[in-house]
């Protein structure tokens, strides 16, 4: 069935101001070539180095870039193509040779191997014009400015993706980019990174995709399975109406990604696809991860993600929503090593380093990292030098009176056996369990109760079993607090009905023995 039609986005967003710099590398300034290597499931399958050893061409338009393709020895000699201005419609034509298979309206990258093309010098824009990758391995897009590229309407240029990839593609790195549109379906845009038809290991990272109808797609069908092992991080999804993206069979990796504004749904696990979602920010946004439009399920792994004004739809024959509570309903094996930001820090991390001309900036990895080990070996990362968590618990329980006790309790789930009224008994020896290993526990009063501090004491047994919460206003929604360990947890005083702890992710099936409320 098809989804409903979405709705209209509205370009122009207005981008959050930048913070103070954290857990950054040095920027490498106005790079001169591709910089940095391959990250996540690009690095797999022999890896991705694209044009690496191979000849430096400059370009300044469309048919450059495909002259550089043509005038190789082969199809699969090594190229940097170093790209610079406004590349469109007006100076792209097709080349023809016997190492390229171009065309006049798009950036093609047909029945070819081992490719970089990078923005240098003041950047580099395609312009209305995508960049399609057919039959092909081993490339490399770093740096450039993909927008404004349509399927209907005038002009027209791949199928109205940004960046397309499509029949037997295999080892793509795309770093740095920043893929937009003015508006969504009606408006003649398409996805912005789509995958279909055969195409595996892939990275997309430190990139930025915004104002559309569509973040991409990983498979154009329910029975479109054969693409996967796709890796998603340290990506900004702004002003989304849905597909961020769209995972049909497969597997995907999706970490410390910041997304903001997504309108309808975002991460949409179907036809049997595996997602691992880990450590990433999701704000001002409704049905953040699930399965939408369709009875075909997917699953999802999840931990460790924070939800900041997030909405959830009814769950229903073509809508399966993984939240309030986001519980995993399978589990992924990842076979690469890698470096995990805490998920608090994501949203200043990503507003540093994602998109074209951004001095290609990575994380340095040192904000509340952890390192989950890899089912294979894989490259290491050299280890922080000053973890800390995202918001320490004061080391003293707070004085006064508890205010749970006599109030009321509710949450999103509970384990067999236990109750929600059990942690404002005032008895250690009881305790409320989710049926998983994330869920809500609130505490609720018949009139407003102005607090500034809770204590979540873990029962016997499993102190420190939770490794990721938030504390909601469950009145607004708002975000109150968040971080990495149980205990004593202060904010701002509020006033409010009813305050909710959510477990984002544990180390062992959490146990909370009393939710202890203060003034």
């Amino acid at each position: 069935m098809r989804r409903p039609v979405a709705r209209r986005v509205q370009a122009g967003l207005a981008t959050a101001a930048v913070g103070a710099a954290i857990c950054v590398a040095l920027p490498v300034h106005q790079a001169s070539a591709a910089a940095g290597s391959a990250s996540g499931y690009a690095t797999q399958n022999g890896g991705t180095t694209g044009g690496a050893g191979g000849q430096t061409v400059r370009a300044s338009t469309g048919t450059a870039i495909h002259a550089a393709l043509c005038n190789r020895a082969s199809s699969s000699t090594p190229i940097v193509i170093e790209v610079q201005g406004t590349i469109n419609h007006g100076n792209t034509t097709k080349v023809s040779g016997n190492s390229c298979n171009t065309a006049a309206d798009r950036i093609e990258l047909k029945e070819i191997s081992n490719v970089t093309i990078v923005g240098v010098g003041s950047g580099a824009v395609f312009d209305q014009l995508g960049i399609h990758i057919r039959d092909s391995r081993n490339i490399i897009i770093q740096n450039v400015t993909v927008r404004n590229v349509k399927k209907s309407g005038s002009p027209t240029s791949n199928g109205g993706d940004a960046i397309g990839m499509e029949s037997s593609v295999r080892n793509v790195w795309v770093d740095h980019t920043t893929l937009e549109a003015s508006g969504g379906e009606s408006a003649g845009y398409d996805g912005l990174f789509d995958m279909k038809d055969d195409v595996q290991y892939v990275t997309l990272s430190y990139s930025i995709l915004r104002n559309s109808g569509r973040g991409g797609l990983i498979g154009s069908s329910e029975s479109d399975r054969g693409n996967g092992f796709v890796t998603f991080h340290h990506n900004l999804y702004q002003n989304i109406d849905s597909r961020t993206p769209l995972l049909r069979g497969g597997i995907a990796h999706i970490y410390n990604n910041s997304y903001v504004q997504l309108n309808e749904s975002g991460i949409n696990s179907r036809a049997g696809a595996r997602a691992k979602v880990e450590n990433n920010y999701f704000k001002n946004s409704r049905d953040v991860l699930g399965t939408f439009y369709t009875s075909e399920a997917g699953y999802w792994q999840a931990s460790g993600n924070m939800l900041d004004n997030v909405t959830w739809s009814s769950p229903g024959s073509e809508t399966n929503p993984a939240g309030p509570g986001m519980p995993s309903n399978t589990s992924v094996s990842i076979p690469y090593s890698y470096r995990l930001d805490g998920a608090s820090c994501v949203p200043d991390i990503v507003r540093q380093t994602a998109g074209a001309n951004t001095g290609l900036k990575e994380s340095n990895g040192s904000c509340t990292p952890t390192t989950p080990n890899p089912t294979t070996p894989g490259p290491t990362t050299p280890a922080p030098t000053t973890p800390a968590p995202t918001t320490p618990p004061p080391t003293s329980a707070p004085g006064g009176t508890n205010l749970s006790i006599g109030a009321g309790s509710d949450g999103s789930s509970k384990a067999s056996g236990t109750s929600y009224g059990d942690v404002r008994d005032g008895n250690l020896g009881t305790y409320w369990s989710p049926a998983g290993s994330t869920g809500d526990i609130s505490i609720k009063w018949g009139s407003a109760t102005s607090i500034s501090s809770i204590n979540i004491r873990e029962a016997s047994g499993s102190v420190g079993s939770v490794t990721s919460w938030q504390v909601l206003n469950a009145d607004t929604g708002a975000v109150l607090a968040s971080g990495s360990r149980a205990g004593v947890i202060t904010f701002a005083r509020t006033s409010l009905k009813k305050v909710t702890f959510r477990i984002n992710s544990s180390a062992a099936t959490p146990k909370v023995a009393e939710f202890e409320t203060y003034a």
